[in-house]
């Protein structure tokens, strides 16, 4: 394989032409023989996965024909005949491999639901990707299935939505963020074993048994409260404790992501081993998004990160970082 440089989503190396495949084992992009194997250091063999063709997935599986692990993790898909949904698919699991493997970076444990493939269907997760041309999808998680709307991998639809909402961002990767984020305050905050993150978690977020149905008509009836933007990152999150914690871990992965790939490309130092997750977002993730921002001002585009982090938020930002393991 030649020295050109490689991006997660390559199949193949455009300069050389060899077959490529992500090895989540490795964190590695490896190159595959003629038939689509890899043989890793310990000498397992491993092929690529059986859905490249259908949502453009580069990453290895254990068995010849099989899926890789981010894709076994999604229980539903579109059926071959929702011309629409299969369209719409590839961003969706895109999106998805980029969290998994995020998560895989910062050592959170993603276990999946099937028991036969050594999952926990209890406290597993796993994702059903629905396609609303037939049906009614509404985003979000329940006790371990996280559901997505296909149609937000549209962007005439999503940035239409994203108007009527009010939003200054909304991605899909942003979707499996935050939803997300719900599972993991579910696993490690409510059922966890330190019941003293629950208390704290009370006193940044709130008390997340008040009733949800409730804050949510009274959010959409009346708005956030006046002087949100003091304690909130967005207006969502002011709905309910539960969607205060989600957006916060989902400014937590973003944060942490594009700190990851600057200091890749050398755009910064990597201090994130020598500071605080608050020293981090203070004097690194400020500096650097106030100047990205300028870039895409530069270009005619809307700000690359939207937000201002108020001193309540990073006290939540800093209680998320804490939960890594």
């Amino acid at each position: 394989m030649c020295s050109s440089p490689l991006f997660f989503e390559n199949s193949l190396c455009v300069t050389c032409r060899t077959g490529l495949g992500y090895s989540r084992d490795e964190r590695q992009i490896v190159p595959v023989d003629l038939q689509g194997r890899y043989v890793d250091a310990t000498g397992l063999i491993w092929h690529v996965c059986r859905n490249l063709d259908l949502s453009g997935c580069t990453w290895l599986a254990p068995l010849e024909g099989g899926q890789c692990f981010s894709c076994a993790l999604t229980r539903t898909r579109p059926n071959d005949a929702d011309a629409a949904g299969i369209a719409n698919f590839p961003v969706a699991e895109r999106a998805k491999r980029y969290l998994i493997a995020e998560l895989d970076e910062l050592g959170f444990a993603v276990v999946g639901k099937d028991a036969a493939t050594g999952g926990d269907p209890v406290d597993g997760l796993c994702f059903d990707l629905l396609s609303s041309t037939d049906r009614n999808v509404v985003i979000g998680h329940d006790e371990g299935v996280v559901t997505i709307d296909l149609a937000e991998s549209d962007p005439a639809y999503r940035e239409r939505v994203r108007g009527e909402l009010d939003e200054p961002y909304r991605t899909m990767l942003g979707h499996f963020r935050h939803e997300v984020g719900h599972y993991f305050e579910w696993q490690l905050v409510e059922k966890g074993a330190d019941a003293g993150l629950l208390a704290r978690a009370r006193e940044l977020f709130g008390d997340e048994t008040v009733d949800y149905q409730e804050q949510i008509d009274r959010h959409y009836s009346d708005g956030p409260p006046a002087g949100w933007e003091e304690r909130y990152l967005t207006m969502y999150a002011t709905m309910h404790p539960y969607e205060d914690f989600a957006e916060t871990w989902a400014h937590y992965l973003h944060i942490c992501d594009t700190l990851d790939t600057a200091v890749h490309y050398g755009l910064i130092g990597d201090e994130r081993g020598s500071r605080s997750f608050r020293e981090l977002v203070t004097e690194v993730w400020v500096p650097l998004s106030t100047a990205l921002n300028a870039i895409n001002r530069s270009m005619g585009k809307d700000d690359l990160y939207p937000f201002v982090i108020p001193a309540p938020v990073l006290d939540k930002l800093e209680f998320v970082a804490s939960l890594r393991p």
